[in-house]
């Protein structure tokens, strides 16, 4: 049996029905209950936990082959920073004291870097702390920026506009969500496979105005990059309801990805995914 977070979002809810369709026996970790109910009818088992409960995920990782694990984002915090170190910790506990054989851990690209990265550098942390837990078998998923992310720049395409604070002609990798779920469920099943990080990118390098020529064609009419400073970014995050220091962490990780900080560290296999950012963008077109 396998334990999934994050069933609500996106990886946890392609993780969890990818290892279903395959027959695997899976429990669902779920803050609350009524959340699980797709996954039960289906015949997951439902574990209510909230990942910063020790005690509660301890009892949900118990007697499991393997789980996948996350520090979710939660902008309802004022301080994610202190937010990710404690959930962090609370996993790592939960981990331990449960003696899971097996993890899949969603982390990200640049996490082999310990600061000057924004919110990934708390990933740096968690990645040496699973790392140290004796008799459990880590992998790492250091995922690129999610195509999901440009969810939230769609909002002027009636102006044929779609705002960024990447250059317009500046390629970076994008996955999509689906393909990190479906990653990890494939390396749940590595039973034996020893602790290590996984790069997954999308199935080639974009740029914004690659994605506005997908939006282009989605829309029906043409849609422009409107390019901004990340000087702005802070001040344009925080008014949209951002907390003063997750906007400024958002700032110093795209700056670092601007600048080539955050790069693939080559000694990790690159896996890249099969979804192209045109199905991510009718999906976002469609909510």
């Amino acid at each position: 049996m396998f334990a999934i977070a994050g069933v609500s979002g996106n990886t946890g809810k392609v993780a969890a029905e990818t290892l279903l369709a395959r027959g695997e026996k899976v429990r669902v970790i779920v803050r609350d209950e009524k959340k699980g109910k797709p996954f039960a009818d289906r015949g997951a088992e439902v574990a209510v936990a909230d990942l910063g409960d020790v005690g509660a995920l301890t009892a949900a990782l118990r007697g499991v082959t393997g789980a996948y694990l996350l520090v979710p984002p939660n902008l309802a915090v004022p301080s994610f920073r202190d937010y990710a170190k404690k959930t962090t910790e609370a996993l790592v506990s939960a981990v331990r004291e449960s003696r899971l054989p097996r993890l899949v851990f969603l982390s990200s690209n640049g996490a082999d870097l310990a600061s000057g990265t924004g919110p990934i550098a708390g990933l740096h942390h968690a990645e040496n702390l699973f790392g140290a837990i004796s008799g459990t078998r880590s992998t790492f998923v250091r995922a690129a920026y999610f195509m999901e992310n440009v969810g939230g720049s769609l909002g002027a395409l009636e102006q044929g506009v779609l705002p960024s604070f990447f250059p317009a002609d500046f390629a970076f990798d994008m996955v999509a969500t689906k393909d990190i779920g479906e990653l990890v469920a494939e390396r749940l099943l590595r039973a034996d496979e020893p602790t290590k990080a996984v790069n997954l990118a999308g199935p080639a390098p974009l740029t914004m105005n690659d994605v506005a020529r997908a939006l282009t064609s989605l829309v029906g009419k043409p849609i422009t990059v409107a390019e901004a400073p990340t000087s702005a970014m802070v001040a344009t995050l925080t008014g949209f309801g951002f907390p003063l220091e997750m906007a400024e962490l958002y700032r110093e990780m795209t700056d670092s990805i601007v600048a080539g900080r955050i790069t693939w560290e080559s000694k990790y296999e690159l896996v890249r995914g099969k979804t192209p950012i045109e199905s991510v963008l009718r999906g976002l077109l469609e909510k």
